[in-house]
C-alpha cells in the first residue's frame, strides 16, 4: 500500500469540506491556500463561478512591506487585512470560511483573525 503525501491528504480533507461549504452571491466563500512560499486568498461566488476579490503575498502593495518572509504568520495577518479591506470596498461583509483542507491553526488562524478584526464576518 502506498502512503499518501501531506498534500494528498490535504486535498482529501478539502474535498470533504467542500461538500458542505459553498458560496452564494449574498454570502460568498473565502478560500485560503498557502504554499511553501506564499499565501493566497480569494472570495468566490460559487453560483456564478466568479472570483470577486483576491489578495496574496504576491500583490505589489504587500510585497515591499513583507521583509520577514512571505509565508509566515505576519504575512498571513497582512493578507487577511488586505482581503477584508478589498471585500468591504466591494460591499461584501459576510463570507463563508474555506480553509482549503489546511488545519485551522498557525497561518490560517492568523489570517482569519485579521480578516475578522478588519470587519469581515464569518
Amino acid at each position: 500500500m502506498k502512503t499518501k503525501s501531506r498534500n494528498d491528504m490535504r486535498i482529501i480533507r478539502h474535498r470533504r469540506l467542500r461538500k458542505n461549504v459553498s458560496g452564494t452571491p449574498e454570502r460568498p466563500r473565502m478560500a485560503v491556500y498557502h504554499s511553501l512560499s506564499h499565501i493566497y486568498v480569494q472570495i468566490v461566488d460559487d453560483m456564478a463561478g466568479h472570483t470577486l476579490v483576491s489578495a496574496s503575498t504576491l500583490d505589489k502593495s504587500l510585497r515591499d512591506t513583507l521583509s520577514a518572509g512571505t509565508c509566515n504568520i505576519g504575512a498571513a495577518v497582512a493578507v487577511g487585512k488586505l482581503v477584508a479591506e478589498r471585500a468591504l470596498e466591494k460591499g461584501i461583509s459576510t463570507v463563508v470560511f474555506d480553509r482549503g483542507g489546511h488545519m485551522y491553526h498557525g497561518k490560517v488562524k492568523a489570517l482569519a483573525d485579521a480578516a475578522r478584526e478588519a470587519g469581515l464576518k464569518f
